[in-house]
């Protein structure tokens, strides 16, 4: 028999050294976010969660429990009988719950018992949230960001892409957050992550990024669709991130936009529906202008319009108010958003950097 009570700071730094990490709570908690890697052993469901809280309010403390354990006792048969069977004498299981408490103590205890090596995370999911976010406001002061501006459609994300493919440290924030940050960004058949999940997944990204070397992002906003980048990282990229201006023609942008967006042509009426979004920025007249075109198939002519009246003044404005250096950044012109484009882009920058 062992069990061992770890840390949640132990426990982030050791996460490799487990064999499994288990979740033992209920998978309406596990979907909001969860340790790195790990797997969701619920010891109670959802709504045998609700029935054992709602005996605990309207019943008894003791009720509760004598139902609650019943509940968790079959259950606990349940995934051992399941998942437990190959593995060997030597697994190491980190178990955690909400606050590192009944449920997962109870899990933890009987896989202890079995033999196997088991550590219980002090605090449980809470702790370990708590840990993040002491993170996520102290490491991005420790790295030194090179900005990507540009207007939209000029092909950052992508140069993102090609500097990560020639070795380059890269933190891209649309694709943690699945959104490419607009009205128009949400990506098909991918939702966004909640906010919890998100700021997990950019605490993991950060970890393995090394301080010694630069770390290319792209411009972004506070909030990226529905979930908002912490501010310690917005800072750090604004005040002392480097920046370069990525700049491409109008009929290039246009062109890249039409493969981006080009799923809209298949559901043309979601985007009528989101760009209505912008009818308070843009009055009714421009925005029903431009669902009449799109309703037509006038794809390239809407994005380019769109471009130069909506989108360019809105994010030249933000970009002068927040980077205060961006007049003096040096540009880097990119002939279009082809694949040989983006790489001599992106050697192109690292050679300047």
């Amino acid at each position: 028999m062992s069990l061992t009570i770890v840390e949640a700071r132990e426990a982030a730094d050791r996460l490799g050294e487990f064999d499994s990490v288990i979740d033992a709570r209920s998978p309406g908690e596990f979907a909001e976010d969860y340790l790195p890697g790990a797997l969701n052993w619920p010891v109670l469901d959802d709504g045998e969660r609700r029935l054992v809280g709602t005996l605990y309010k309207q019943v008894s403390a003791l009720h509760a429990r004598k139902v609650g354990a019943a509940l968790v006792a079959r259950n606990v048969a349940r995934h051992i009988e399941q998942a437990v069977s190959d593995k060997p004498r030597e697994w190491r299981p980190l178990v955690y719950c909400w606050r590192g408490g009944q449920r997962s103590g109870s899990l933890a205890w009987f896989l202890s018992q079995i033999g196997f090596r088991t550590s219980q995370l002090a605090g449980g999911y809470k702790a370990f949230r708590n840990l993040v976010r002491e993170d996520l406001e102290r490491l991005p002061e420790t790295f030194g960001f090179h900005v990507l501006a540009g207007r939209t459609g000029s092909g950052k994300t992508r140069l993102l892409q090609a500097l990560r493919q020639q070795g380059a440290q890269v933190l891209d924030l649309e694709a943690l957050a699945c959104h490419r940050g607009s009205v128009l960004g949400g990506l098909p058949g991918q939702p966004q992550p909640p906010q919890k999940r998100f700021d997990t997944l950019l605490w993991q990204a950060l970890r393995a990024l090394d301080p010694a070397r630069p770390v290319f992002v792209e411009s972004e906003s506070q909030k990226v669709g529905s979930v908002r980048v912490p501010d310690a990282l917005i800072l750090r990229m604004r005040e002392h991130g480097r920046c370069t201006v990525v700049e491409m023609s109008e009929a290039a942008r246009v062109e890249l936009l039409l493969q981006e967006y080009g799923f809209f042509a298949a559901d043309t009426e979601r985007f009528c529906r989101l760009i209505d979004g912008l009818v308070e920025l843009r009055g009714h007249e421009t925005v029903q202008r431009w669902q009449r075109m799109a309703r037509a198939g006038a794809w390239a002519e809407v994005f380019a319009e769109m471009m130069r009246e909506h989108y360019d003044p809105l994010y030249l404005r933000s970009m002068d108010r927040n980077f205060r250096h961006l007049a003096q950044a040096p540009s880097l012109a990119v002939r279009d958003g082809g694949e040989a484009s983006m790489q001599d882009a992106a050697r192109e920058l690292l050679q300047a950097s």
